[in-house]
């Protein structure tokens, strides 16, 4: 017998229906958490290459801008333009150009800089000053997280890597800076990042800091 169309839906073909609405819900609910699960972890992993390049390329810019210009430290001790340590808060110090004075103020356009490493993060730090005062402290920027361990490899004019700058490895100190600079950042996500960076112009005896 032919069913009116004033008759409606029986109850099999409603649970039929919702069953057949209930197992495309969840395959569309699925396929649009898988959507939005892929969405995070690209934006994620965009941000760390982001956080990554930006450490290497602030980096290397102070590395450019090298100038060979010693300061004195909080006990009025002359301290040579580029130093490094093997381990130590900072790791390497530089003095820099290219300080820029957007507002004209009575400083430098030189700046001392240095990096650090402490639970995990690595911290540029900057002075105000060149030669300090005992009241001189640095500001610190967080450069770069997740991060196992930071390492330091300095080319001397013979063609040896050092550990630290000045050398402590050899009898014979080489005067100036190093050839180059390797810096070496072990992360917890994406292992081991190296790059290599060559300083400007040839070795530089170190200028002496006048009183």
């Amino acid at each position: 017998m032919n069913r009116r169309p004033s008759d409606g839906f029986t109850l099999l073909e409603l649970l039929v229906a919702l069953a057949i609405f209930a197992v495309l819900s969840v395959m569309a609910y699925g396929g649009l958490l898988s959507v939005l699960d892929t969405r995070d972890r690209t934006d994620a992993q965009a941000a760390r290459l982001a956080e990554v390049q930006t450490a290497m390329l602030l980096f290397g810019r102070d590395i450019r801008q090298l100038i060979p210009r010693p300061i004195r430290d909080i006990y009025g001790d002359p301290q040579p333009p580029f130093t490094a340590v093997h381990d130590g808060d900072p790791r390497l110090e530089l003095t820099r150009g290219g300080y820029r004075n957007p507002m004209q103020t009575n400083r430098s356009s030189l700046q001392r800089v240095g990096y650090a490493f402490e639970d995990g993060v690595v911290q540029r730090l900057y002075w105000p000053v060149l030669d300090r005062g005992m009241d001189t402290e640095p500001q610190r920027m967080r450069l770069l997280g997740q991060v196992e361990a930071m390492e330091f490899r300095f080319l001397d004019p013979t063609g040896a890597w050092h550990d630290a700058w000045p050398p402590v490895d050899q009898g014979v100190v080489p005067a100036g800076v190093p050839l180059a600079v390797e810096v070496r950042f072990d992360l917890e996500d994406w292992g081991r990042v190296t790059r290599l960076f060559a300083l400007p112009g040839e070795p530089q005896q170190p200028q002496q800091v006048t009183p």
